[in-house]
């Protein structure tokens, strides 16, 4: 077995899709996915599969979810190589912490409209798409940002989003064990 990450998208925010931490883990060991650690409540779980399974677990999890707690959120699952690629490839500042929003890809987009991203960015925002996800660096904040809004339609693909310090600290469980 190894080690995967789990990104779950659009739980426990804003009051809406609440589900513990437990609950959480208890899914995932209930489909025969041992649980390393989670990291704070917004559906970020370091786990085992077997190689090769990711995107097995990623349906599984959430087609669960849904069945125990009535909602069904997007799950994005990469490898521990795949996750380790997405930070080696991280452009901006590793310490750059909030400011830093990685868009993790559900697919490589085929026809990004980064023009138009490009127009929404702010005179302070940089941004670049790599192979398997897209960085923001938004040092104003991402909460007065008009770019990251846009970036999934802009994109064309669904996306889940995670600042700096979380990916991170997610590379960090993984690199543990």
């Amino acid at each position: 077995m190894s080690r995967h990450v789990a990104l779950l998208r659009g739980i426990n925010v804003g009051g809406r899709n609440r589900l513990s931490m437990a609950a959480l883990v208890d899914v995932f060991e209930s489909l025969g996915y041992p649980v390393v650690d989670t990291l704070i409540q917004s559906g970020n779980v370091v786990f085992r599969a077997p190689p090769g399974e990711g995107d097995a677990a990623a349906g599984r999890v959430s087609r669960e979810i849904l069945g125990r707690h009535g909602f069904e959120p997007a799950v994005l699952v990469l490898a521990a190589p795949a996750f380790a690629a997405v930070v080696a490839d991280n452009p901006f500042p590793a310490d750059a912490g909030k400011a830093l929003h990685v868009f993790f890809v559900s697919e490589p987009p085929s026809a990004a409209d980064l023009p138009r991203l490009n127009r929404l960015a702010s005179p302070t925002e940089q941004f670049v798409l790599g192979p398997k996800a897209f960085y923001l660096l938004a040092p104003d904040g991402i909460g007065r940002s008009r770019l990251a809004p846009a970036v999934e339609s802009a994109l064309g693909v669904p996306v889940t989003a995670r600042n700096g310090n979380t990916v991170m600290a997610l590379a960090g469980l993984l690199a543990d064990g």
